[in-house]
């Protein structure tokens, strides 16, 4: 049986149906739009701009990507963000992060309207994925759990272990798990006997930035093992896992490339279609 949780082929798949409903939001005159706002030019952002960009215009997409120079004030970019709000052509879009130091993340990110925000980062959208009725989440998480319903892995009474618990990853994957019927676990760089806990998992997810830092010696035989991290050692990309230690134990396992990368773009471009279709309902 192949072990490998093909994130490239399962977004290949997901864009064949994205496409089909876009063909079909279009006959009702509604063409899905994201929108994405660029402060400066920092060059990993430009990257992912540019990688969402593409997959949104494949689909076909109204894609739209508003650059604005580091200098730009507070005030001035909350003003670009409430017209991205008012717009009723573009059904969400995000604010692509870091912004410059000078500017106040929170203030940006609480900005944005929570039925647009289709990153998920709102502190409205947060508090509905964690009282188990979620409007958008964070598209990593998201992308995960698309991966995962597409492979038809069973969360329902499964031990999840998450390591790591950024806003990002860790604490919207748990809380998707948790409205999934998952008995879940949280660990982080204060957890004592880390391999003790994870060898407890059915579902092993790993965020945590630490190259190859998970190994076999972690895994159940037969967990399902996510590998979320994107690290570059020596100018080659890696993960947070041990693939080929990690490969030995595992049921099922991303690569990195390949895994979990394609189906975070997927999750954003899922979820604002979903917001779209939401527009077509309100026109009938």
């Amino acid at each position: 049986m192949d072990k490998i949780l093909d994130g490239k082929n399962t977004a290949i798949q997901y864009d064949e149906e994205m496409v089909q409903t876009i063909a079909s939001l279009k006959q009702d005159n509604v063409t899905p739009g994201l929108a994405v706002i660029m402060v400066g030019n920092n060059s990993a952002s430009e990257i992912y701009v540019r990688n969402k960009k593409r997959r949104a215009e494949k689909l076909g997409f109204n894609f739209e990507e508003i650059k604005l120079p580091e200098s730009i004030s507070e005030d001035e970019l909350l003003n670009e963000v409430n017209k991205l709000n008012q717009r009723d052509d573009i059904d969400g879009f995000i604010v692509q992060l870091p912004l410059p130091e000078h500017i106040s993340e929170e203030k940006i990110v609480n900005a944005v309207n929570a039925d647009k925000d289709v990153d998920g980062f709102a502190p409205y959208n947060v508090g509905k994925l964690f009282m188990n009725d979620p409007k958008q989440v964070p598209a990593t998480a998201k992308g995960i759990m698309l991966l995962l319903e597409k492979y038809n892995v069973e969360l329902d009474g499964k031990n999840v272990v998450i390591v790591g618990r950024s806003n990002i990853v860790g604490r919207p994957v748990a809380a998707l798990m948790l409205n999934a019927n998952a008995t879940v676990t949280v660990t982080h760089s204060h957890t004592k006997n880390l391999s003790e806990v994870t060898k407890q998992a059915d579902i092993l997810i790993v965020a945590i930035g630490k190259s190859e830092f998970i190994t076999s010696d972690y895994i159940k035989s037969g967990a399902v093992v996510i590998d979320v991290g994107m690290n570059r050692v020596d100018g080659k990309l890696s993960g947070d896992v041990d693939f080929d230690s990690a490969i030995k134990q595992a049921s099922l396992i991303t690569p990195v490339p390949g895994g979990v990368g394609p189906m975070t773009i997927t999750g954003l471009m899922y979820q604002t279609i979903e917001i779209a279709k939401k527009r077509a309902n309100a026109k009938r």
